[in-house]
């Protein structure tokens, strides 16, 4: 392997492991963290919520069906770097349009792979989340761990703002194939002065969202993450979504503020990841810092309105606190089965319910799509649903 192949990343407690570059020449810092997706690479590297972040994936293989523009879920390619044990040397899917490696190039990513990804997955198991740097440039050990230490790290961070779009949209594209939604037929046939109006505050939202709310028979628009109320409401919606989003929740004051404005004008309101966060700080709750947080396709959450367990997509590093709800006015309806943390909330007066987990998958299993028909009947009832459940 020549200097030129020699990539290097440094984590902030001083370790630092040498493998071979991947994608494009550089040095670039981030939070390190890990993923347990078998596959999905390409949404994973395009969700906005991986802001600021160095992917490691832990399935040892990643690459062997190469990229797609199909597969995006953003404009552009969003983790700060990203690290696997073993490029793909070979795709194979009719539907591939060039390799990951060279979509990584391309994209001027970051990469590295040939290191013990299993060590890492431990290390930061262990320890949690870290600060790192990936370079090809600067192969000093000393130097890439003291800039791992004085990069700038999530917390406190505002990366909503890198993320949500510069202005207000309508969003018509549902799912481009056969596959039909959970009883998104009839909806989707109304005509589209008769299909209930909602607003979509984008925080960093994955672009399979919007489709799910199309599908299910929505009017969709979607909304930069500062939009006032009276901007919104200048739509005339029947119902707010808040969507996914990077970074720690607890900088985003303004989206905060928005919520709970139309809280109070007692609008059905939804919201995913990031979103159940900032609707949990309107309703008076707190947010603190996961050790390692939740990222993969197999995290095993129970729905305690119904006793079934999902099998979810996860992305987060933030969680809300159970005990800083208060529990006259909101319940807990869903509850991570791995660290008992909270995933979904429910007022029990007021239409709102939120979930920490991607319904919407991309990549990841369905089990939680009734979620939207969740969302599609509290709208149209436009009460406090008794329970989170699909039809």
């Amino acid at each position: 392997m020549t200097t030129k192949q020699i990539a290097k990343l440094a984590l902030d407690d001083g370790t630092v492991f040498t493998g071979q570059r991947i994608g494009a020449s550089g040095t670039v810092e981030g939070e390190v963290v890990f993923n347990t997706s078998m596959t999905g690479y390409q949404e994973i590297l395009t969700d906005p919520s991986y802001r600021g972040q160095i992917v490691t994936m832990t399935y040892p293989l990643i690459g062997n069906y190469g990229t797609s523009p199909e597969d995006t879920e953003s404009g552009a390619i969003q983790a700060a770097g990203f690290v696997i044990r073993e490029l793909a040397q070979q795709h194979s899917n009719f539907r591939a349009t060039k390799p990951l490696g060279q979509y990584l190039q391309e994209s001027g990513v970051v990469g590295i792979s040939h290191i013990d990804t299993r060590a890492l997955t431990r290390k930061i198991r262990l320890g949690g989340a870290m600060k790192g740097i990936i370079s090809t440039d600067i192969l000093e050990a000393r130097e890439l761990v003291k800039m791992a230490r004085e990069s700038r790290g999530l917390v406190g961070m505002d990366l909503v703002q890198e993320v949500t779009c510069s202005k207000s949209s309508t969003w018509s594209q549902g799912f481009e194939s056969k596959f039909s939604a959970q009883g998104g037929d009839a909806a989707r046939k109304l005509p589209e002065e008769r299909k209930p109006r909602i607003v979509a505050i984008d925080c960093g939202m994955k672009q399979n969202i919007p489709r799910n709310l199309v599908e299910r028979g929505f009017h969709v628009t979607i909304v930069p993450a500062r939009t006032t109320i009276e901007e919104i409401m200048s739509f005339e919606p029947q119902g707010i979504f808040v969507s996914n989003g990077p970074g720690d929740p607890e900088p985003i004051t303004y989206t905060i503020e928005t919520i709970k404005g139309l809280i109070a004008q007692e609008l059905p309101v939804f919201g995913i990841c990031l979103g159940l966060q900032l609707i949990g700080q309107a309703l008076g709750g707190k947010t603190y810092k996961l050790k390692f947080g939740h990222r993969g396709g197999n995290q095993p959450v129970k729905n305690l309105d119904t006793g079934k367990v999902e099998i979810t997509s996860q992305n987060h590093g933030f969680a809300v606190d159970i005990g800083s709800l208060d529990q006259s006015d909101v319940r807990v309806t869903h509850i991570n089965l791995n660290d008992q943390t909270l995933e979904g909330i429910a007022h029990k007066k007021l239409p709102i319910f939120a979930v920490q987990y991607h319904p919407e998958a991309s990549p990841g299993p369905h089990d939680a799509s009734y979620l939207f028909d969740a969302f599609y009947a509290m709208v149209q009832n436009q009460k406090a649903p008794e329970l989170i459940c699909g039809k």
